[in-house]
């Protein structure tokens, strides 16, 4: 998603304020807001399946969020995957990089 230039912060702002319309979503597992080295940013979402996401992209608190957001858009696409596979990462293991290094 372009952001309008100036805007980058208030967008932010707004994001975090009404990200609840998504995340209180009984199909939705979770979203992330990332900005590129490009300017963009980029929001993703995971659902529990494509219905539930479907059944949220067309309900009234989806398209209310959507508009508040609006202002600050000056362009933006969307696509949809799925995942095909997930590898836990070890953070929170308790290893050092040191140890991580001499195990392998």
């Amino acid at each position: 998603m372009r952001i309008k230039a100036g805007l980058e912060g208030e967008f932010e702002r707004v994001w975090r304020e009404i990200g609840d319309a998504v995340t209180s979503h009984p199909a939705n597992l979770g979203q992330w807001l990332a900005h590129g080295e490009d300017g963009d940013y980029y929001i993703v979402s995971d659902w529990t399946d494509e219905t539930g996401f479907r059944r949220f992209e067309t309900s009234r608190r989806h398209l209310k969020h959507r508009q508040a957001l609006h202002p600050y858009r000056s362009a933006g696409s969307m696509t949809t995957m799925r995942v095909v596979a997930h590898l836990p990462g070890a953070a929170g293991a308790g290893r050092t990089h040191e140890q991580w290094e001499a195990a392998g």
